[in-house]
């Protein structure tokens, strides 16, 4: 992987599958407590924001993945950023703006902006291989 430092990389992947993990937790253990304690609207809002983290995480993870079997010489570069392999849904993953944020639950809050953060941050680096292998 060439275009990619692997410490970078690497440290991107284990932040990513924390988050995974974080996430898969709270949609088990903590988001049924939570709902609980909020109103109807704020409760959609919830499963809404759930989702687009599993969203955006699914995509970077797959993304990561791709970039991983790059570094070990299973596919090109190329091959990698082909439309098809292409970090997807920005029309869901890219949403940062919600209705009743301040009654979300702070981990919920804590989760939406650190999966926005992180798939920016892969979006752009996605970019960056884009633009050298042109």
């Amino acid at each position: 992987m060439a275009s990619m430092q692997p410490v970078f990389f690497h440290r991107t992947y284990d932040e990513a599958l924390a988050l995974v993990e974080e996430a898969r937790n709270y949609v088990a253990y903590v988001e049924p407590r939570d709902r609980k304690q909020l109103g109807l609207e704020a409760r959609l809002q919830v499963s809404c924001e759930s989702f687009r983290i599993t969203s955006r995480l699914t995509q970077v993870m797959a993304w990561l993945m791709l970039q991983r079997a790059v570094e070990a010489g299973e596919i090109s570069q190329a091959m990698a950023v082909t439309p098809d392999n292409r970090l997807s849904a920005q029309d869901i993953c890219l949403i940062e703006r919600v209705r009743f944020l301040d009654e979300l639950p702070k981990s919920l809050r804590s989760l939406m902006t650190r999966s926005l953060n992180l798939y920016l941050r892969v979006s752009r680096l996605e970019n960056q291989i884009i633009n050298t292998l042109h």
